[in-house]
């Protein structure tokens, strides 16, 4: 490949950029962004009145648009880099917590008792239509813009944010030209003939798209990254797109056209990707069912191998699919062993999304475009990742209510109370969802992510508040192996084989497993049949469970009519959650992890048992088309295993074929694994798909690096 060298040199500084971040900001357990450090000397405070309304934030994000310092790599297909993340400037930011001037008090108390993570405040989680920004460049939105602000003359609140639309569309513009004019003038001192060519296009390019729409794939894929790099500044967003058919008529208009060949296409993806790693689905049905794969799928799977960075793609996987686009992502998976490619289930998805009213052609638009998440590019809002139920805290309250008050206990009482409970969970959980709708256009307008939906400019609506047309708002589950355990435990030691008491139980979780009898009692819950072992009482558990949750969440809309759409997923929010929950009845600790969306607890059983895991976590899809990844880290023996592929590759394709929808999979050494987490700075370059998304393992704190190390299986599928 002709661009070797650039890329080689492009992947070096990314992972001395990488370095930087961690020496200066320390670990961070979330996705590895595609931001870089400022430069030491710049220094910017958000202005006045940042922050309040829909003027406050245009005002601090224009002002920063227009201060924002310029990032050019000669080596780079592609201009800019962000370095900042205006939503997380705010005074009194946490990352489990986003301030929010509106008072609900009247809910705390439920938030608490439950650990509901209410997604109040929170910011994106749905996905934009990149194609009408493709279609009408910067310029064209602006336009778009002005023309619905003289259509709402008389509405103040659509004035308002209109005009605020324009504000943040000049202030991108005024960043691309600040950064033309740097690339050339970089160009004018380069020596080197191929950088000084590579500038001046670059400057080309830019000045182009200030204004102008994007007409060839090189200026497709640096618009792209110009809403990236100016949507997740502004509040993090990082959801992505049908990529492979977004770059398509671009990548086919070139070739036939003779301005580029693949290996220019190559560079200009693979400078796409390494500029921000957004979440992207590639293959899968169009609207018709007919398969979206294309040479432009290819190009995009093998720009990712040749970077070997942290990637988030997605093979959408269904009866149509290319099954060469399926094998090779297969080959990447295991040859990089990167976490990527993952792989999303087109039949499950499709069918559960049709259950709640909506037609085939509609549930095939909606995509993998998040960590765990599904949505309809720019015409759904949804909530997707940011509202979770604890279901680990609601069964410790059920548990201890039937304890504390109950002289006769039993597993059928405890499940009756937990009942009762979580459906008052999920209430809770669904007044904080229309209490943000109600709010949030007003708190943090979505100022992005509007400009590529479809009815924000044209209503004068913000699209958190009437401005798209489908409001499915996403409602997570987390905990289920945790609780599944803990009744499976509970239901064979203590009522079928009578090994434990009650009382036992009861003073061995107060006291936290404490001393040999409290050791002992913990031992004997432990070893009973876990969610995940096949055929056992934690599974029959599990789907019990599952079946609960997924009814309590779709027996009525919200109390404001939007629809609620169920899922298991738990992020990285295990670590958390853990911590407000005490010893459980399955023999977890007072404080420790629970456990991961769909999947069992980790060592559910010490062969590992592949099959067993991908038919329980099946079993435990709330079926309505959001998802409940199955997530498996798998030490293959892949460099003596001529069949490993094929294994995971049958794994992957029997998961979806009993319900599955999403399938995230590290093929790791474990060796290599553990050593990196004792000693992370041996291994700056190794990625590891931690939950929904990839990271560089030495970024993450201790304890992140222990929830992947703690879900290796030990099954060799050699």
């Amino acid at each position: 490949m002709k661009y070797t060298a650039q890329l080689a040199r492009l992947r070096e500084r990314k992972l001395e950029q990488t370095r930087a971040k961690l020496d200066r900001l320390g670990a961070q357990d979330e996705d590895d962004y595609g931001c870089v450090l400022p430069p030491p000397d710049f220094h910017w405070q958000p202005p006045a009145g940042a922050f309040q309304g829909v003027r406050g934030w245009t005002a601090a994000f224009r002002s920063l648009m227009e201060h924002h310092p310029v990032y050019i790599d000669a080596d780079d297909a592609l201009a800019g880099r962000w370095m900042f993340m205006l939503s997380r400037m705010r005074p009194h930011y946490r990352l489990d917590r986003a301030p929010f001037p509106f008072d609900y008090s009247h809910l705390e108390e439920e938030q608490r008792l439950y650990d509901i993570t209410s997604g109040i405040g929170a910011d994106a989680h749905f996905a934009p239509d990149y194609r009408i920004g493709l279609r009408l460049g910067w310029g064209g939105l602006n336009r778009k813009a002005r023309a619905s602000l003289e259509k709402h003359a008389g509405d103040t609140g659509a004035t308002a944010l209109l005009e605020a639309e324009i504000e943040t569309i000049e202030g991108v513009q005024h960043w691309i030209a600040r950064t033309a004019a740097a690339a050339a003038e970089m160009a004018r001192d380069e020596n080197d003939p191929v950088r000084r060519e590579n500038l001046a296009a670059m400057a080309s390019v830019n000045r182009r798209l200030v204004s102008q729409p994007p007409s060839t794939l090189r200026e497709a894929c640096q618009w792209l990254a110009w809403f990236n790099m100016a949507s997740r500044t502004y509040n993090r967003d990082g959801a992505g797109g049908q990529l492979d058919e977004l770059l398509r008529p671009y990548y086919e208009r070139d070739l036939a056209e003779g301005a580029i060949d693949d290996g220019d296409a190559l560079y200009y993806i693979a400078c796409l990707l390494l500029n921000d790693p957004h979440y992207y689905q590639i293959g899968g049905p169009g609207k018709t069912g007919r398969d979206q794969t294309t040479a432009v799928s290819y190009l995009i799977l093998e720009a990712a191998h040749l970077l070997k960075i942290s990637c988030n793609i997605t093979i959408r996987v269904h009866d149509g699919l290319d099954e060469k686009l399926f094998r090779r992502g297969i080959d990447i998976l295991f040859e990089d062993e990167l976490g990527y490619p993952r792989f999303s289930g087109d039949k499950a998805l499709v069918a559960g999304f049709m259950r709640n009213g909506f037609d085939a052609g509609l549930a095939r638009e909606r995509i993998a475009v998040g960590c765990n998440w599904m949505s309809l590019p720019g015409r759904e809002y949804t909530m997707n990742d940011v509202v979770k139920i604890n279901i680990a805290k609601v069964f410790e309250v059920a548990l201890w209510e039937m304890l504390d008050h109950d002289a006769a206990p039993s597993v059928e009482k405890i499940y009756k109370l937990f009942s009762a409970h979580l459906r008052r969970a999920i209430l809770c959980a669904a007044r904080g969802v229309d209490f943000h709708l109600e709010h949030q256009y007003k708190n943090e307008p979505e100022l992005l992510l509007n400009l590529l939906c479809h009815g924000p400019l044209e209503r004068g609506r913000d699209a958190s508040h009437g401005g798209v047309d489908f409001y499915n708002m996403c409602l997570d589950g987390a905990g289920l192996a945790t609780v599944a355990d803990s009744f499976a435990a509970l239901e064979q030691r203590v009522e079928t084989e009578h090994r434990l008491d009650w009382r036992t139980v009861a003073v061995a979780l107060r006291e936290n497993f404490a001393g040999p009898e409290g050791e002992k009692t913990r031992l004997i819950l432990s070893g009973s049949e876990r969610f995940g072992r096949g055929l056992s009482l934690g599974d029959k558990w599990a789907a019990r469970l599952t079946k609960r949750f997924t009814a309590d969440v779709k027996a009525w809309p919200t109390p404001g009519g939007r629809n609620l759409i169920p899922g298991w997923f738990s992020w990285a929010d295990t670590v958390r959650f853990g911590k407000t929950v005490g010893a459980t009845p399955n023999g977890r600790r007072a404080g420790a992890p629970i456990s991961h969306g769909a999947n069992p607890h980790p060592g559910f059983r010490k062969d590992g048992a592949l099959t067993a895991i991908v038919k329980a976590v099946a079993d435990a899809q709330p079926g309505y088309g959001n998802t409940a990844p199955l997530q498996l880290e798998i030490d293959p023996c892949s460099r003596r295993s001529p069949d490993a592929k094929t294994v995971v590759g049958n794994l992957i394709k029997t998961h979806f074929e009993l319900g599955g929808t999403l399938v995230n999979i590290n093929i790791v050494d474990a060796q290599k694994i553990r050593d990196a987490h004792e000693h992370p700075e041996k291994y700056p370059d190794l990625v590891v798909r931690v939950t929904g998304f990839t990271a560089y393992f030495a970024s993450l704190s201790r304890e992140f690096r222990q929830l992947v190390v703690d879900r290796i299986i030990h099954e060799q599928v050699c």
